[in-house]
Parts: structure tokens; sequence; C-alpha cells
């Protein structure tokens, strides 16, 4: 009979996503079958599943902690921002609604059986679910409805672990809060807390324990230390993307308002010999980058308006002028062209505006969306290349004819006639260690890292410290057998 535990934050980026796919390492490789769970994510950086869904990418790489396939059942309501008050709304994997935060509160309840539907259907492949909450339950102004917390906790009859921040100070005070805020029932669902992201000697904490113990009335599990190797695993939210130092070969990549599906740089930031450069707004465009990569966007027209506003497309065509190498992947490969045409209004108001003109290709706006696990071929050197296509829109144009991409015979992606700049739909092609090195050697770069070894090798370590520093036998006797 499948058992199950939930992670919850008593604070946002407390470290959830990062603690269950250490969890789900540790347990897998004591030889139970591990799968893990988000009722609701939010995040711009999807996974596509083999079921032919989007995902959080978080749950995407907790599978692969758990050794085993990602699904859509995983993370049954994804919400993609696209505005500062709206959403795209994914439900088990397909596109739900576009809505407003007021509209999707009063959707929530209609969200449950679903959510409920998946996670019924995921505990029966399973000895252990290991579900991750969203947020923080502290925050009660949002309990009505609630499916992402406790309102999960309780309808699913899952006990919750509670997990503090000691980085951000105040800890004690973020696990006691938390219990003195909540409804007598939702706190009576917290069986234990945990603390995350010490720095330094752990038994300095000791006494704190103790005091968290008493008021509460829970037990510790532990308290782990801030993971060194946490930058190598892939982000999730973009606040936690980052500047990387390598070696002299330097990538520039302008972080847009809306980047989307930025797993793309996660191969190249732990290249040992490639310095990755996440170019804040207000901030120019480097000078000596070598090559300006602009990322995935989920709302292309209103990103190219952010790029023009902070003046990166003259650092851009100066970058050209100078002979510098530019690729754009999906909304950065749309933005690129010499015109973006929204006939649907999708993104906004109906009507077309002008590309960066670097390509001589033009994108017009559809609202099928494209989701499909991808093999493909590198042309200039038959190199397999395996990646997934996540977008709105269809791009043609002269510049298409230099293609450099097959998947299945069709051609993908375009080229201008210097071959210095290029543009593609396919996402995730640079993990393939192929492609990469012969993609990076010819724009002068090298590659030292087979990188889906370097994420085992991380992962391993990961569970390694959650065997080390949390009582997982505790954790065990807490979870719930699943009726």
């Amino acid at each position: 009979m499948a058992k199950a535990i939930m992670i919850q934050g008593a604070g946002s980026n407390v470290g959830k996503s990062m603690l269950v796919a250490g969890l789900a390492r540790a347990f897998a490789n004591r030889g139970l079958s591990v799968a893990p769970f988000k009722p609701q994510n939010m995040s711009n950086n999807a996974a596509v599943t083999e079921d032919g869904g989007e995902i959080g990418r978080a749950q995407a790489l907790q599978a692969l902690a758990a050794r085993r396939a990602p699904i859509t059942d995983m993370n049954p309501v994804l919400l993609k921002p696209e505005t500062d008050t709206g959403a795209q709304v994914i439900v088990q994997g397909q596109r739900f609604a576009t809505l407003r935060a007021r509209d999707y509160s009063k959707a929530k309840p209609r969200l449950m059986p679903p959510v409920l539907d998946s996670f019924k259907r995921l505990s029966a492949s399973a000895d252990l679910v290991i579900v991750e909450g969203a947020g923080s339950p502290a925050e009660i102004n949002l309990r009505a409805g609630d499916i992402a917390n406790m309102g999960f906790a309780q309808a699913a009859g899952v006990p919750v672990v509670l997990v503090g921040d000691i980085d951000r100070g105040g800890v004690i005070a973020q696990i006691v809060g938390t219990q003195a805020v909540l409804p007598p029932e939702d706190a009576a669902h917290i069986k234990g807390f945990a603390i995350n992201k010490f720095r330094g000697d752990v038994s300095l904490f000791d006494d704190g324990l103790v005091e968290i113990a008493q008021r509460t009335g829970w037990p510790s599990l532990g308290v782990v230390p801030w993971f060194a190797d946490a930058w190598r695993l892939p982000a999730e939210d973009v606040m936690d993307i980052a500047s990387t130092k390598g070696g002299g070969f330097k990538v520039a990549v302008p972080r847009l308002g809306r980047i989307a599906n930025f797993d793309d740089l996660d191969p190249l930031s732990s290249e040992p010999d490639i310095s990755v450069e996440i170019v804040e707004a207000g901030q120019p465009l480097p000078g000596d980058a070598d090559l300006v990569l602009i990322p995935g966007s989920k709302s292309t027209i209103a990103d190219l308006a952010h790029f023009r506003a902070q003046g990166w497309d003259i650092d851009l065509a100066a970058h050209i002028r100078r002979g510098g190498h530019v690729l754009g992947i999906c909304g950065g490969y749309q933005m690129l062209g010499r015109d973006i045409a929204d006939p649907d209004g999708i993104e906004g108001v109906a009507g077309s505006v002008p590309g960066l003109g670097h390509l001589d290709v033009i994108t017009v706006m559809k609202p099928e969306k494209r989701l499909a696990l991808t093999d493909a071929t590198y042309r200039a050197t038959g190199d397999a290349v395996q990646g997934y296509e996540i977008h709105l829109g269809e791009t043609s144009g002269p510049d298409c004819a230099r293609a450099w991409l097959d998947i299945a015979g069709r051609p993908e992606g375009a080229a201008s006639p210097s071959g210095r700049v290029r543009g593609c739909y396919l996402h995730g092609l640079f993990a393939s260690d192929a492609f990469r090195a012969a993609f990076l050697a010819d724009l002068g770069g090298q590659s030292g890292l087979t990188y889906g070894d370097d994420l085992e090798t991380t992962l391993d370590a990961l569970g390694q410290h959650m065997e080390t520093h949390m009582d997982l036998d505790l954790l065990l006797r807490l979870a719930a057998p699943l009726t």
C-alpha cells in the first residue's frame, strides 16, 4: 500500500523543490518506488511529458531523481504567468483557460477533483508519494478553496512536514508563527518540522530545535545544511537564474520579463569553460560576449517591447556588426525575425509588430500549442539532438531555407546568410553532449562536460545529503498509508 507525506514551507523559496528531489533520490536508493507530486505549481519553466502534456520543470527534475519518467499526473495544475495579474492555467497537462487572479480563485473548487484524480492515479504506481506544497500555508487569506497546501492535505488525508529557511533569519518565528495562525484543523495535519539552508556548525542550533519542539509539540526531522552544489541543478524559478563564472567564452542572456523554459541555460552554466552572464534590465549587453542567447518567452510581443526598452536591440545590432553570434530559442527565435503577427490577439491586442530583423522570417501566432518530445539531427555534423517543443506560432521565410536542424525529415530553424544569427523552436538541445560540443566548437568554444552524468552525480550527492541530515526513518513513519 502506498504512503504519502507532504513537504510544506513556512514561506516561499525555503527550498521545498530541492528537498523533494533529494528525498526522492534518497528513498529510491533505498529501493522504494517513489513519485513526486505537486498539486499546483506556478512557473513558466515547463517540461513536456511522455503523455503529451506539460508540467513544472521542478517536477520533471524530481521524477528524474526518483528514476521514473515525468507524467502530467505529477503536477495536475500549472499556472503560467502571462501578465502581472493573469496566467494560463494548465490542467492535467493541457490548457484549461487564461484567467485573472481573481477569476482563478473562483475556479479553484473546480480543480480539486482533477487534482485528487491525478494523485490517486499516481499513488497506485508508487510505494511513497512525496508531495510538495506551494508558497506557505501561513497565507491564510488564500485558504478558501485551497488546492496547493492544507486544502489538498485535508482532502487527500496526507500528513505534513513544515520546513523553515534559516538562511533568511527568524526561523523559529517562521515555524512557531505558522502554527499560531493556522486553524486548529490545519495545524493538526503537521506532524513534524525541519530546518533548511543552515550554514556553519549545525550543533549551534540545538537549543533552537528544542524551543520549536517545545512550543509546537512537533518533532524535528533535522537541520539540513546548505547544499553547495544546488547551482548544478536546473533552476525552477526565474529569480533563481544566476550568472556563472567559468572560462573565457562568454554567453550573454538578456533576462526577459516573461522568460520561459530557461532550462536551456543549465548545461551551458555547468560547462567549466563557459561563463554565462544574465543581463539584467537597465544593463547593456556585454561587448565581449561570444554568443548572445535570447531565451524563450511566455509573452513574446511584450518581451520584445521590454527588449527594446532596455536598448538591447541597439546592443544586439552592434554585437552582430562586430561578428558576434546570436541564437534565439522559441520566443527569442520569433523576436529575431522581421515581423510577429497576432491576428487573434492571443498575446493581447490583435495586430502585428516588427521584429528585430536579423532573420528574414515572419511569425504568425496561432491558438494551437505544439507540445512534443523531439529527436532531431544537427545538420552540420549529423549529431543527434534530444529536446522538446512547446510553443504557439508558426515561423516561415527565406532564412528557413538555411535550417540547421532536422526533425524526422522536417527542416527546423533558420539562419542568416552569414550563419552568425540562428533560431529554432527546439528547447533542451544543449543537454545533448555531442551537439553542444559541436555547436560551441563552431563558435570557438569548447565543451568539457557530460551533462547527464553530471546531473546524476549531483542528484546522488543530494540524496546522500538528505540521508545524512534528515531523519528519513521518522519521515517514513510519519507518512500516512493511502486508502
